[in-house]
């Protein structure tokens, strides 16, 4: 089993300890007894539950074939003999060694009964121990759950590595030798903290000759280690989290150390999702008092990791009837209709944003093309616009319809946390990975709220995890490339804080076009008043129906059969969320369509149609490029969107229906974005613009920085220049809004603030 020492050295126990009596109770077992026991348990219990007894296994044919491994599940241990589960829960420390003793014995028979009186020479085994159902004696399946009860039992986590350091030697058995009379013996390195204790006298002088070296005696700490006579193991620190989905709001993530040896050792990365089985162990931190042994610090022996692959494993588990259920479901009439009128259902109209999103969370599909190169099938969106507008909202919502979901804001992340970073580690001094937001959310979504108010450089940072699905790390002497692959949801505000038609698009989208090409949808979002009163009626509905679903939660009394059919219907929409979730993740790890033939064509055709529209563009705005760039990557989005929309109905074939609804959907969102620079025509024409410009520097000249000036009196002057009214109280608001005047006292004195 695995352990560490106070200097940070690790090992691993392989069992060569002297024999362990029974508990004092009585209910313990000899270790030649667990042997025995476990030996049977391998030669006899058969793998796998299929009726014809020919294709199944035994743990002993597994043994065999892979010699220096055995994967158990203890599901199995316990169909076999409840006792020899209880003691490997109980006491695993203890017992495991002996699992791993008598798998040692099984293989060495079956080598040596197979190589015929041969010289046999049969390795280590390691045991790796883990459970298909919770364990028996507890339900931990989170570090947040673990208690001071579970010391030194068996525990069952789940969680996210998020650092892992180098990989070390740890000895298992020390060679010491006497530096006076050069007399060897072998030390055996102790389970957990404790190491190697080295003796501090020579009891080798006895044996010797009289008037040998070192019959008189060798002195205090004579003995010294010979490297080249002792036994060493792999060991790795391993830093797991908690998973984002199940860390409670407000709560900061639960974090464990975790030790890994031997065939555990080196085979997961940062941001791998994982299931651990593990001894619950403590030490003594450095950093706590010389007297304070009764203060300890938690930390897991490994005893296995399964990881989680993601799409190709899923997260859940699906019963036979719930598969059916989904393929009907996917078989009905309308089924977009429905599957989009479940996105943000408590968010009144903005249908395309619903659309994009329910896009975004069953994704298209990943290509591996044959030069090794990757393209990707996560779609990402950007909504950005006035606020107020329920952007938040809809991230919020993805956070919680998503299977794997990290919410940020990018006002306070930064590119090392949105990214990775390489961490000192106080007390080694070494350097490790820490893997931030992508990393933790491969497979998954990224939500960043806020993201105009990302620094510059931070946003930088994101490119090659956005298109490439990768990071590259380069510091610190550690040159290595993490995955992340993950679609990022942002919703962002113009500079100006609302979206300003007197502005051209290039001034109401304050982004580069790198990071803006990397978006497949970009919405325009904006307050418009022609809705207001149906969207008043929702949020006040919504408000009416969050207050009856909590009464009836909490056991209190509805006053009226409306509030609680209205809370029954709050029941049903959790009903559908919790549907969606495992509906969406059901179709990404069991549908990866293709676009057909005639799909391509038209495919094709748009390609070309929207170039010349971004070139007209351009040439109409007297601009060399468009606000978003329309490269190869916007056709790739569409591509995306088809394949997205083909995967909800869960058909292998993206064709021509599902072309025509992704390039709607992209028309209406993307190309109008492109399409939001021609204001000239709404404000009358290219003269009228230059008009407003002129008015504006006509303003600032008239009010100098720092003055003050009443609004009417500053009317009345443009007027008197023949500037209209109505057109000069809106330069003013404009220039109010980008923060170039401020005005004060309902809008009755105008200050010139830059």
């Amino acid at each position: 089993m695995s352990g560490f020492d106070g200097g940070r050295v690790y090992y691993s126990y392989q069992g060569q300890e002297a024999p362990r009596e029974p508990h004092e109770d009585g209910t313990g077992l000899a270790e030649k007894e667990l042997i025995d026991h476990f030996k049977k348990f391998i030669q006899t219990y058969q793998i796998g539950t299929t009726k014809d007894v020919s294709e199944r296994r035994l743990y002993a044919d597994d043994l065999y074939e892979h010699r220096t491994q055995l994967h158990v599940d203890l599901k199995d241990v316990r169909a076999a003999s409840h006792r020899l589960a209880d003691e490997l829960e109980e006491r695993p420390a203890e017992v495991l060694p002996m699992f791993e003793e008598a798998a040692y014995q099984v293989l060495q028979d079956m080598v040596a009964a197979d190589e015929e009186g041969k010289p046999v020479e049969v390795q280590d085994v390691q045991v790796l121990l883990y459970s298909s159902i919770p364990l028996a004696q507890s339900q931990t399946m989170s570090i947040r759950d673990l208690e001071s009860s579970r010391v030194s039992k068996l525990v069952l986590l789940t969680g996210i590595i998020t650092a892992a350091s180098k990989p070390r030697h740890k000895a298992t058995y020390l060679t010491v030798q006497c530096k006076t009379c050069r007399g060897t013996k072998r030390v055996s390195c102790k389970p957990g903290l404790g190491g190697a204790f080295m003796p501090s006298y020579c009891d080798m002088a006895d044996r010797r000759a009289p008037g040998a070296a070192g019959s008189e005696g060798c002195g205090q700490n004579p003995f010294v280690v010979l490297p080249e006579g002792s036994s060493f193991v792999d060991q790795q620190t391993l830093k797991p989290q908690e998973k984002p989905e199940d860390v409670p709001t407000g709560e900061l993530p639960r974090t464990v150390m975790l030790v890994a040896d031997r065939q555990c050792c080196n085979i997961v990365t940062p941001g791998t999702r994982v299931t651990i089985t593990g001894i619950y162990s403590t030490y003594k931190g450095k950093a706590m008092d010389k007297g304070a042994t009764s203060l300890q610090q938690p930390y897991i022996r490994v005893v296995s990791i399964m990881q989680e692959a993601g799409d190709a494993h899923s997260r859940f588990k699906f019963s036979k009837e719930e598969i059916q259920a989904f393929e009907q479901f996917a078989k009905q009439d309308g089924l977009h209709d429905e599957i989009f009128a479940r996105i943000a259902p408590n968010i009144y109209g903005s249908p395309d944003i619903k659309k994009a999103i329910a896009c975004l969370l069953f994704g298209g599909s990943r290509k591996s093309l044959p030069d090794g190169t990757n393209r990707r099938g996560d779609i990402n969106v950007l909504l950005l616009g006035d606020p107020s507008t329920a952007k938040s909202q809809f991230l919020k919502f993805v956070s919680r319809v998503a299977p794997i979901a990290v919410y940020t804001s990018g006002k306070g992340s930064s590119a090392a946390g949105l990214t990775a970073s390489v961490v000192q580690d106080a007390n080694s001094r070494e350097f490790y990975l820490e893997g931030g937001a992508m990393v933790l959310a491969d497979n998954g979504v990224v939500c960043i709220d806020e993201f105009d108010k990302m620094r510059p450089e931070d946003r930088v940072a994101i490119h090659e995890a956005m298109e490439q699905q990768t990071i590259s790390i380069a510091k610190a002497g550690i040159t290595t490339m993490l995955k992340s692959r993950t679609s990022v949801l942002a919703a962002a505000n113009p500079p100006s804080g609302r979206y300003d038609d007197l502005k051209t698009a290039q001034e109401n989208i304050d982004l580069q076009s790198t990071i803006l090409s990397r978006f497949d949808l970009i919405f325009i979002v904006k307050d418009v008043r022609e809705h207001d009163i149906a969207i008043a009626r929702q949020v006040l509905d919504n408000h009416r129906l969050g207050g009856a679903i909590k009464a009836r939660r909490q056991g209190a009394g509805v006053g009226n059969s409306g509030a609680a059919s209205d809370a029954g219907v709050g029941g049903q929409e959790a009903q559908d969320v919790e549907f969606l979730k495992r509906y969406i993740h059901y179709c990404r790890s069991q549908c990866s369509p293709r676009v057909n033939e005639d799909a391509a064509k038209r495919l094709a055709a748009f390609y070309v149609e929207i170039r010349n529209e971004a070139r007209a563009q351009a040439n109409a705005t007297d601009s060399d490029s468009p606000p978003v760039p329309i490269t190869v990557r916007q056709l790739e989005a569409v591509v995306r969107i088809a394949e997205s929309l083909a995967k909800m109905s869960l058909q292998p074939v993206a064709n021509l229906e599902h072309v025509n609804i992704a390039i709607e959907l992209f028309t209406k969102s993307t190309m109008d974005a492109v399409k939001s620079g021609l204001t000239q025509t709404e404000l009358g024409g290219e003269q009228q613009l230059g008009h407003v410009r002129r008015l504006e520097e006509r303003i600032k000249r008239r009010l100098h920085i720092g003055a003050y000036m009443t609004t009417r009196r500053l009317l009345d002057e443009m007027v008197a220049l023949g500037e209209p009214e109505s057109l000069v109280l809106r330069v003013l608001l404009t220039m109010a809004a980008a923060g170039d005047v401020n005005l004060t006292r309902e809008r009755t004195m105008v200050h010139r603030l830059r």
